[in-house]
């Protein structure tokens, strides 16, 4: 357990120490909010969908904690490609409690950024419709950064480079995000697209966030929280299993 304590405590001095890279990370929730938030406004309360901003600040800190969760993985890539990652693990410590530190680690530094996004919305003008809401929401943002650090760490165990991180990324981080309906109502969605919605994990993420934030679900609380449990449980194996089998 004192490996796991270790390791999650270094990824939170890591992600503290970078000032630059807090700052940066909210470049993207910003533009999402200012741009669509504010300039679809007007064309989504006219459509009877009420205030696209409190319709759309869940999906953007959804949005954040998917990033920040999922390119934890690269953290794993860089300390393969300068040695640390072979020092711990040739230490006698084993391999599932490292996972474990990493994996949580990167969970809860996608929490925090989730935490500040919220913050930057709450300035923006969204308010949650129920502070007694508010750790129902907590609870959906802790799943969500767990499932997607586990899929982090399962894709950085499964690659030699930095490269083929990124590549995997493009093909998978975004259309996750895109489909995930954090920007559009998931509501009378043609055939195939409603389909796809209801395999993207991140679907049940952003409804569970909505649900307990403005009191808006299409799936339901009980439902989101089963299934992205159900998801948490698979990747967190998976990422275990891969990451017993680094070679190094």
């Amino acid at each position: 357990m004192q490996a796991i304590y270790i390791l999650w405590l270094r990824e939170l001095k890591r992600y503290t120490r970078s000032k630059a890279q807090i700052i940066a990370s909210l470049g993207q929730p910003l533009l999402y909010l200012l741009v669509l938030g504010f300039g679809l406004g007007p064309v989504f309360q006219k459509a009877g969908g009420g205030s696209y901003l409190q319709f759309m600040a869940p999906g953007v800190i959804g949005m954040t904690v998917l990033f920040t969760s999922v390119f934890s993985g690269i953290a794993l890539l860089w300390d393969r490609q300068f040695g640390f990652l072979k020092e711990t693990l040739v230490a006698p410590v084993p391999r599932l409690q490292i996972m474990a530190g990493r994996t949580l680690g990167g969970a809860s530094v996608a929490m925090l950024q989730g935490l500040l996004v919220t913050v930057v919305c709450l300035i923006a003008g969204f308010r949650p419709v129920s502070l007694a809401a508010v750790p129902l929401g907590f609870l959906f943002l802790a799943l969500i950064a767990v499932v997607f650090a586990a899929l982090g760490t399962a894709i950085g165990s499964s690659l030699q480079d930095m490269q083929g991180f990124q590549l995997v990324m493009n093909f998978l981080v975004l259309p996750i995000f895109f489909l995930s309906g954090a920007l559009f109502p998931l509501e009378n969605l043609p055939r195939v697209l409603s389909v796809i919605t209801k395999v993207d994990p991140l679907s049940y993420g952003i409804d569970g966030l909505r649900s307990a934030l403005i009191a808006r679900a299409h799936f339901g609380s009980a439902i989101d929280l089963i299934v992205l449990g159900i998801f948490a449980a698979a990747l967190l194996c998976i990422g275990a299993w891969r990451f017993s089998r680094i070679e190094i």
